[in-house]
Formats: structure tokens, C-alpha cells, sequence
């Protein structure tokens, strides 16, 4: 899972390698603060379900509610 990662398709995905990092890290608080996971863990470690959390699009930034551009506007395709 983490070559995910280093395949720049996540990054791409979220717009940029700080946008995915502010994400991870988010989720990462609420995993240790008692969130469940949405991704089944099956003994992974918790940045390996995050990363799958986004692959599959169970979470994503909310760009209206953080005032954040999202990736297809800040490139001009929005």
C-alpha cells in the first residue's frame, strides 16, 4: 500500500504532497481518538488504512468547509 505513495497517484488525486499529508494527518487523529475505520484493517498499520481510506475514496478533503482550491480549479481545468 505505501507504494502508493511513491507512484504520485494519491498525490494527484488530493492535488499536491501537503493537501495529502494535512489529510493523513487528520484521519490519523481520529483513528486515534476512537474513530473506526472504513476500510477493513486486517492487521495493517493505521497509515496503511488511511492510505486505502483515500484510495478508495471514502475520504477526501471538503474544500468548501476548509477554504481550500480544489486540484481541478487551482490547474485551471475547473
Amino acid at each position: 500500500m505505501i507504494e502508493a505513495v511513491k507512484s504520485d497517484e494519491i498525490v494527484h488525486k488530493l492535488g499536491g504532497r501537503f493537501k495529502l499529508c494535512a489529510l493523513v494527518q487528520h484521519r490519523w487523529r481520529e483513528i486515534i481518538g476512537g474513530a473506526r475505520p472504513l476500510v477493513e484493517r486486517n492487521g495493517r498499520p493505521v497509515l496503511e488504512v488511511i492510505l486505502d481510506e483515500i484510495l478508495q475514496g471514502k475520504i477526501q478533503i471538503d474544500y468548501t468547509a476548509s477554504h481550500i482550491t480544489p486540484p481541478a480549479k487551482a490547474l485551471g481545468r475547473d
